[in-house]
């Protein structure tokens, strides 16, 4: 550092002991190097001794080496051998490991394309999960792998395309064998139906057996055969038909339903499957249109419903989730109340009483089976009895026209019977006793005419075919006989009385033929209380029973026999009325002809001939015939006599018509129906006699004087009516001079007319002044 100091003459010292030092460093190697040389030179003598044995060895060792290199060739070329076979080896060893890991790995994708081929879905998910979670795990690091794990999301997606494919042919599938399905659900719950019925019977009859054991072996023999072959006939039938299995094939769903399971997708199969089926649902219960017009129609319309809800039923069973009981019964409501709407629009388009039984049959039939798969079916039997309505009206229309029929054919004239076989074949058809009748000999004549024991057998008959809708219907016999009782009724108030009704209105039915209605209607209402025990009998429910009904066939027939008898008595003065009609008065005649008007006698005549035929008909009506017309009678004679066209009127004509009244009198006084007392049947024409005494009297001094006295000889005569009857009188003798003679031997007389008259107006209008 003192070099580099500002000191002067400092580098030239440092310089200088420099210098002395180097000379006595020389100094010293110098000494060190004289000190070794003569070592170094015997080094260097030694070592030329040896450069020739160097020579030598070198030689030596080129020589041993070139002989071992030759000898080593060989050796090399095997261990080169012998390293490449260890390499392949060992490569061997690690493909023959990788092998082992990737070969289950390809014989699982194998196994997999086999399953998809032959179509086993479930089985190559199942394969498909082992590979992704067991084996491509192992080997993921190879670039085949990653393809088989790019192909497995599709495979699925194939599997489920594949499976919906199979799913929505099975839907077809069922969807055309629904109808077959429902119709062999629908044979074999009638088959088991039949078969309880029949053993139900069987137990009867033992019952029966227990209690009539000397008829035990007969009957016995018979029962065990009919049992017998019902059992062999059940069998046949259970060989022949088919169950839904047997018809569908339901792999498909089960398959698809558990491919959906196990991709995770269980809930969208479920959601898919219950809408594809709600569709089908409303197309099954959608009906043709033309559905009513056959019993096919409704049968395959219930079999496709029965074999829907059979399919479903099963599917409800055998699967877990798919349809549950909660879908199946909502389903189920949603299907009864459309299936209620359409047979009750339906069924109105059917007038035929024998197509409405077997839509009834059918309906049965239908609920029974649905039955008994668990379907709730109330509310269709509560259908059966909309649907019995319907049927007993159609019944009552079919009935209308049978009645009318019977009516139509009838001859109106007692049953004629020749010999007793003849008289039993009516009895057997109608219910008559008449003992004065079956003291008679034969030939003899039943007081009703054919109707009576036809409209009777019809009723029966009518019964039967209303109890036929009744049978099947879960009812108690009580039920049962109230219904019959009142369709009967029905028949009886409405159809057949409204037939009645008609018939008697009718123009051709004449007076003979109202007659033989009231007697017809009087045995038919007789037979009443046997129809009251034949419906008792089939439905073996006593009349004492607090709840049963009555038949109204009384005032049924009553009332068509009030009408008969005022038909009676409208055609009697309808007839009286055609007599009176072809009336010729000659009212301005001179003297009477001395005998009644031939009009007068015809009617007399046909007035006793007709009431000698009233001998058949109860007392009231006959006299009441008789009454009113004697009556209508005596009122048409008064207005002849009081008709405003008719202007003048003669003596001679009073007398006339005195003459016809007295055989109006006389007919009266004959007695021609028994039964009245004294001269009540005269008094219908008490009127007309004392107007005319009057008038052939002259007696208006005595009318006059009388009036309003009820003592008076001439109570009956209006003063109106006498008046009326004069002032025509007057107007005739002033024109024909009919009272000359009274002016030539009594001016007064004359005078007295004039002075009558006056009073009678005096009377008349003191009269409508009172009023």
């Amino acid at each position: 550092r003192s070099v580099y100091d500002d000191q002067p003459n400092a580098h030239q010292r440092f310089m200088e002991k420099l210098d002395a030092c180097i000379r006595n460093h020389d100094r010293e190697i110098e000494k060190m190097c004289n000190f070794h040389h003569q070592g170094f030179v015997d080094a260097i003598t030694e070592l030329l001794k040896v450069r020739a044995d160097a020579e030598k060895l070198k030689v030596q060792v080129t020589d041993t080496n070139r002989r071992l290199q030759d000898a080593g060739k060989e050796v090399i070329a095997q261990t080169e051998e012998i390293i490449r076979c260890r390499v392949q080896q060992r490569n061997i060893t690690t493909v023959v490991e990788k092998l082992q890991l990737c070969l289950p790995v390809l014989e699982m994708y194998s196994k997999l394309k086999e399953q998809m081929n032959v179509k086993r879905y479930y089985s190559a998910l199942k394969t498909m999960e082992q590979l992704e979670n067991m084996y491509l795990p192992r080997v993921s690091q190879y670039r085949f792998c990653q393809i088989m794990m790019e192909n497995l999301p599709k495979l699925r997606e194939e599997i489920k395309e594949i499976s919906m494919s199979d799913l929505k042919d099975f839907l077809e599938s069922i969807r055309k064998h629904s109808d077959r399905i429902g119709e062999t659900a629908m044979k074999q719950a009638q088959q088991q139906k039949t078969f309880s019925t029949t053993l139900q019977k069987q137990n009867n009859v033992n019952y029966g057996r227990n209690m009539h054991l000397g008829r035990s072996r007969i009957l016995e023999s018979k029962n065990e055969i009919t049992l017998k072959r019902t059992f062999e006939e059940d069998d046949e039938h259970e060989e022949e038909v088919l169950t839904a299995q047997d018809l569908v094939d339901f792999s498909p769903v089960y398959r698809c339903l558990h491919i959906y399971s196990v991709l995770g997708d269980g809930e969208v199969f479920e959601n898919y499957y219950r809408k594809q089926r709600r569709k089908q649902a409303r197309l099954v219960l959608q009906p043709q249109s033309s559905m009513h017009e056959t019993v096919e129609g409704y049968r395959r319309y219930f079999s496709q419903i029965v074999g829907f809800f059979v399919v479903e039923d099963h599917i409800l069973h055998v699967t877990q989730g798919l349809v549950t009981r909660t879908y199946t019964d909502e389903l189920w409501n949603m299907a009864l109340s459309k299936i209620i709407a359409v047979l009750r629009t339906h069924s109105s388009y059917c007038s035929d009483p024998d197509l409405v039984l077997e839509l009834k049959n059918l309906i049965v039939v239908f609920a029974d089976t649905l039955q008994g798969y668990g379907f709730p079916v109330n509310r269709l039997f509560d259908l059966l009895f909309e649907i019995r309505d319907q049927y007993n009206e159609t019944l009552l229309k079919k009935w209308s026209g049978l009645f009318r029929d019977i009516f139509e054919a009838d001859n109106y004239s007692p049953i004629p019977v020749a010999n007793e076989e003849e008289y039993k074949i009516v009895i057997s058809k109608f219910p008559f006793q008449d003992p004065e009748l079956d003291k008679q000999s034969f030939p003899k004549k039943l007081p009703m005419s054919q109707s009576v024991p036809q409209i009777y057998i019809q009723v029966k008959e009518f019964i039967y075919a209303s109890l036929k809708f009744s049978e099947s219907l879960h009812r108690s016999s009580t039920e049962i006989d109230d219904m019959l009782r009142k369709s009967t009724n029905l028949l009886l108030t409405r159809t057949l009385s409204s037939c009645l009704q008609n018939l008697i209105k009718k123009p051709h039915i004449g007076l003979t033929e109202l007659v033989q209605i009231i007697i017809n209607t009087t045995h038919l209402e007789q037979a009443c209380k046997y129809l009251e025990d034949f419906i008792s009998n089939i439905t073996n429910i006593s009349q004492v029973t607090v709840h049963t009904a009555r038949l109204y066939g009384l005032s049924t027939f009553k009332d068509a026999r009030h009408a008969a008898e005022s038909e009676i008595y409208t055609k009697l003065n309808q007839k009286i009325d055609e007599f009176i009609q072809i009336a010729d008065y000659d009212w301005t005649m001179s003297e009477s002809d001395g005998r009644a008007s031939g009009y007068l006698m015809d009617l007399i005549n046909f007035l006793r001939s007709t009431f000698q035929v009233f001998t058949h008909l109860p007392g009231k009506v006959a006299q009441t015939a008789c009454m009113s017309a004697c009556q209508h009678l005596s009122t048409s004679l008064m207005q002849m006599l009081l008709d405003s066209e008719l202007k003048q009127i003669s003596m001679g004509a009073i007398q006339q018509f005195n003459l016809d009244v007295i055989q109006c009198e006389l007919f009266a006084s004959s007695e021609p129906v028994p039964g009245f007392q004294g001269d009540t049947l005269q008094l219908a024409f008490i009127d007309l006699r004392q107007l005319l005494d009057l008038f052939m009297v002259w007696d208006w001094s005595t009318y006059l004087a009388d009036y309003g006295q009820v003592t008076s000889k001439y109570l009956r005569v209006n003063p109106s009516t006498a008046l009326t009857l004069l002032e025509k009188m007057k107007d005739s003798s002033k024109k024909n001079n009919i009272f000359a003679q009274f002016r030539k031997n009594d001016r007064d007389k004359q005078k007295l007319i004039e002075t009558v008259v006056k009073q009678l107006r005096s009377l008349v209008n003191g009269m409508s002044q009172h009023t």
